[in-house]
């Protein structure tokens, strides 16, 4: 009786947020651009303001991370985002085509879901806030229940600036009684227009099971090749920057290392010089049997914990200063924890004999998991990187970077997101970082520049295919197409 009450309270509190979001959003529908970004510029002011803090109690909450880390991420998702984002065009006409008389408007979605995960709490709380109110809409937020109260707090100091800047009370929104029957009332209501979704790959499933718009993000699972023309001391550098950052928590850091035979030992050296320590063949197996559940989904434990807590609940004894644990493998498949994914400082290592052999083991590790998201590449050999881009399943092939801060934008040009669209190959909508610009729609004002009689063929000779081939055929069509248009 006790859950039943529970699940129904969080039901109707949804029903409830959900109704105050959507009169909100009519009102930020009808404010200008100027209006908007005074919004987000102050939402982001005042999440950068507080980056420490929330910072903090998302660490301290969830025991996910390095707080320091998290500061950063903030920072991020505040500054770096609005930076980005703040000349972007998103309310009334947007552009303005003279030549072919069509206007491109904005149009709002409406109410936006939005799922938070423990890993990267405060942070996606304050991107998807910016994105969501640049477009026009209001947000309502599903929390992971570990992460509540960080969560909470967020919401709190982004909603109170928002609101001092002319939003709308109501359009930043969080349950604050989270269940799963809550969160699917919210996926599911008449009221939510679109979830934007990130976290583990069931909460993705039921967001595009549930009937409404969805953009999800599965898994991620990027391998790193290291070809055997890259700067390894610096490949090496940046691939230990990544697994580290926040305790690996960031989808887009890398899973594994691949290398070639001809350079193996080199990159060996060059990760112990700075840190990383390779585990035995007795050590690997003791580790691997932490790495995933029974039930084959990754072990919470693990999840965003220093190489020494590792060592400590799964009792290795590892130098006090490694960074990364490695375990070299060769095997690939969804009963292989080392080839999935370990949003922990904790990486397999594969060895080849060529580039195209790696080419061929990064698919089939994608395959298995984290299709559609992201994998690295370390050389300074155009051909081979052209390559890998041209044949991967993936929608972010990042060159000497570091994968997690490169995927999301701040070590690259692409759009700064801690939302990765994996495309249709990962079961994603979009394969795009997620901005502003996919939480509008696109009205077009279209005006006519041809009549029914510049369409119609009268006057001329039939075209048959008994005189002419096939190429011919498309040719010919096309000079009397172009020919009525002049």
């Amino acid at each position: 009786m006790v859950t039943l009450d529970k699940d129904l309270a969080s039901i109707q509190e949804v029903r409830d947020l959900l109704k105050a979001a959507k009169e909100a959003q009519k009102t930020l529908a009808k404010m200008s651009q100027e209006q908007i970004d005074r919004i987000c510029e102050a939402i982001a002011s005042a999440a950068y303001n507080n980056r420490e803090k929330l910072a903090k109690m998302a660490s301290e909450e969830t025991g996910f991370g390095i707080w320091q880390d998290k500061i950063v991420k903030n920072s991020f998702a505040s500054k770096f985002v609005w930076d980005y984002i703040k000349d972007m065009k998103t309310v009334g006409i947007i552009n303005e085509d003279n030549d072919k008389k069509v206007i491109d408007v904005a149009v709002p979605v409406g109410v936006v879901a939005g799922l938070i995960p423990s890993t990267n709490p405060t942070s996606t709380v304050i991107y998807k806030a910016l994105i969501s109110i640049k477009a026009g809409n209001a947000i309502v937020f599903s929390p992971h229940p570990n992460a509540l109260k960080a969560i909470l707090e967020t919401i709190n100091i982004i909603s109170e600036a928002a609101e001092k800047a002319g939003c709308p009370a109501g359009a930043i929104s969080c349950m604050v009684k989270p269940t799963m029957q809550g969160t699917a009332e919210l996926m599911k209501h008449d009221d939510t227009s679109l979830i934007l979704a990130t976290g583990g790959s069931a909460m993705v499933k039921a967001a595009y099971s549930s009937g409404t718009p969805a953009i999800g993000v599965g898994p991620g699972n990027g391998p790193a090749f290291i070809e055997k023309t890259a700067n390894i001391p610096l490949a090496v550098k940046r691939i230990l920057d990544s697994k580290t950052f926040d305790n690996g928590t960031i989808c887009a850091s890398e899973q594994s290392i691949i290398v070639e035979t001809c350079n193996k030992i080199q990159v060996i050296d060059e990760l112990k010089k700075q840190g990383a320590y390779f585990l035995s063949s007795e050590e690997s197996a003791q580790l691997e049997k932490y790495i995933m559940r029974p039930n084959g989904s990754m072990n919470p434990q693990i999840v965003g914990k220093s190489v020494q807590a590792i060592a400590q609940l799964t009792g290795l004894t590892v130098p006090a200063d490694a960074r990364v644990l490695i375990a070299e493998e060769t095997r690939v498949g969804h009963k292989v924890p080392y080839s999935r994914e370990k949003l922990a400082p904790i990486l397999a290592f594969y060895t080849v004999n060529n580039w195209e052999e790696a080419c061929e083991l990064a698919t089939d590790i994608l395959y298995q998991e984290g299709a559609g998201h992201t994998m690295m590449i370390h050389s300074q050999d155009d051909k081979v990187i052209r390559e890998f881009g041209l044949k991967k399943p993936v929608s972010r092939v990042l060159v000497n970077t570091p994968g997690a801060l490169g995927g999301i934008g701040a070590t690259t040009n692409m759009a700064p997101a801690l939302t990765l669209g994996c495309g249709a190959v990962g079961g994603s909508s979009t394969s795009d970082n997620i901005s502003p610009e996919n939480l509008f729609n696109v009205r077009r004002i279209a005006y006519g520049v041809r009549e029914l009689e510049d369409l119609r063929e009268t006057g001329t000779t039939p075209i048959t295919t008994t005189s002419i081939n096939e190429d011919q055929l498309v040719d010919t069509l096309v000079e009397r197409i172009l020919a009525k248009l002049q």
